[in-house]
């Protein structure tokens, strides 16, 4: 399974299901869903929580995970395709969820585990009255083909004539349901006369992904709490109050994350247009940095080499233990000292972001400390030699280097014109510009070299668990809603 090139694909990709009405399903994307799915269900399942997901392509991993077989798979990986299952379910729109379901009646598919499924969606969806009224004959096809439209109509005329618990009602319904009794309202008002005109629901009851407001007008201190601190530091500001404030920040953005068991390499572009002039003076510096200091907490280990600042330097961060290359080292094993090291490294880039970007050679410094993964964190301005870190990336694979290379691009606001700004076409690129953006950024940075699978899975598994999962979504978004796993975890019999 191709991870970077499934979040990339689940990032862009937003086409719809479409159900034809003579019951044809069209997804162009359809053997890419499921040849992932097939190398690898679990994972492939949980790269749909991955922050930043479509909701398309969240409907597309639903109805595949429903579609197939459970056969050979183990009780813990059933388990976990059962948490995902409902948690796309209750955290996508409504209207996606049920296209999801109903392609699973046009392609004559029903695994016991669907059935489940369908039955908790029809039944048991907090705003369930509501979504029924508006989408009667979608939800009654939906139901009737998980459970059968002889056994579902049957268990409607029983709840009709007052039945509320036979034998036969419990082993054809209620044993897939957590709340009996609202499940025997709910057929009820499935097989009632609709309501005409009945508007449903708009928004998922438990979103996946909690997007807070953006600024309307971007400024360098309103793209994230580590990256106005830092502006505010390379500004002069007081360092005694900032240092505790953006350990604080640093830890509220990472708390939860698992580390990363790989040795990771950083080329960090400090040069001067880094630093920016008038009001956007250090605003794509401080969230560069930000990025920095985010990979230090999580990363066992990590290598920084800037390039552009008159006196250029490398730093080594290691977790748990100093370990020195060249004349420069950092301890980053809590948050209080990534603080402190950002401190002294606002210091310096206040007095060398001024100089040129030579990207290609501190690409061969890093390749040379034998990371398994090397970022390169740049505005995508080179101006030392220019087309150099193209010619080197395009030499690498011919000189045996198998390393992944990938190019992280700070930019001002989510619109930048990024057309001459692309260093390195060949290379993997992403780019970034507020601290919200680290929650899907991460995943994707990981998922190109082997230890980052294992770093995705367990992410995501956390943040399935509704534990904390750390503050890189903000605040607003560092979690699923409390009592998420309470909500989509009843009705599992």
């Amino acid at each position: 399974m191709d991870i970077p090139t499934l979040l990339q694909h689940f990032r862009t990709h937003d086409a719809p299901l479409v159900l034809s009405r003579g019951g044809d399903l069209a997804w162009d994307d359809a053997e890419l869903h499921r040849s992932a799915r097939l190398s690898d269900p679990e994972g492939y399942a949980l790269l749909a929580l991955v922050p930043g997901a479509l909701p398309w392509q969240r409907a597309r991993v639903l109805l595949c995970t429903l579609a197939a077989s459970q056969d050979g798979l183990d009780e813990r990986t059933r388990a976990t395709l059962a948490k995902v299952t409902r948690a796309l379910m209750f955290g996508l729109p409504p209207a996606y969820a049920v296209t999801a379901l109903l392609a699973l009646r046009r392609l004559r598919v029903n695994h016991k585990h669907a059935t489940r499924a369908v039955v908790a969606f029809v039944l048991e969806h907090p705003e369930a009255d509501t979504l029924i009224e508006a989408r009667r004959p979608a939800l009654v096809d939906c139901f009737e083909h998980a459970l059968g439209k002889a056994t579902a109509r049957g268990c409607a005329r029983l709840i009709a004539e007052g039945d509320t618990g036979s034998g036969r009602l419990r082993r054809s319904l209620l044993r897939f349901t957590s709340d009996p009794a609202a499940a025997i309202g709910r057929v009820r008002a499935l097989y009632a006369p609709g309501t005409y005109g009945a508007v449903a629901p708009q928004e998922p009851p438990a979103p996946l992904d909690q997007v807070g407001e953006r600024p309307p007008i971007v400024t360098p201190t309103n793209r994230g709490d580590i990256a106005a601190t830092l502006v505010h530091l390379y500004r002069g500001g007081p360092a005694a109050e900032l240092r505790p404030a953006l350990a604080g920040y640093v830890a509220e953005a990472t708390r939860g994350l698992p580390r990363l068991a790989g040795h990771v390499a950083v080329v960090l572009d400090t040069s001067g247009s880094m630093r920016g002039y008038g009001d956007r003076e250090w605003a794509v510096m401080s969230q560069a940095a930000a990025l920095r200091l985010v990979l230090a907490e999580v990363c066992e280990r990590l290598t920084v080499i800037e390039t552009g600042g008159v006196c250029e330097r490398l730093t080594v961060a290691e977790a748990g233990g100093v370990c020195e290359r060249l004349a420069v080292f950092e301890v980053a094993a809590t948050a209080v000292e990534v603080a402190d090291a950002a401190v002294e490294t606002a210091e310096a880039v206040v007095e060398t972001a001024e100089g040129a970007t030579d990207l290609a050679t501190r690409l061969l410094d890093a390749l040379d400390a034998r990371p398994e993964l090397v970022v390169i964190v740049t505005d995508g301005y080179e101006n030392v030699l220019p087309g150099g870190l193209a010619r080197v990336v395009a030499t690498l694979p011919r000189a045996g280097v198998t390393t992944p290379v990938v190019l992280c691009q700070a930019t001002f606001t989510a619109g930048d014109d990024l057309t001459l700004r692309d260093p390195a076409p060949r290379l993997p690129r992403r780019p970034f510009w507020h601290q919200d953006d680290f929650a899907g950024l991460l995943p994707w940075l990981f998922g190109h070299c082997a230890p980052g699978r294992d770093w995705i899975r367990t992410a995501m598994l956390s943040r399935l668990e509704g534990r904390p999962e750390g503050g890189l979504e903000g605040r607003r978004e560092g979690r699923l809603e409390d009592g998420l796993e309470g909500r989509l975890e009843g009705g599992r019999t």
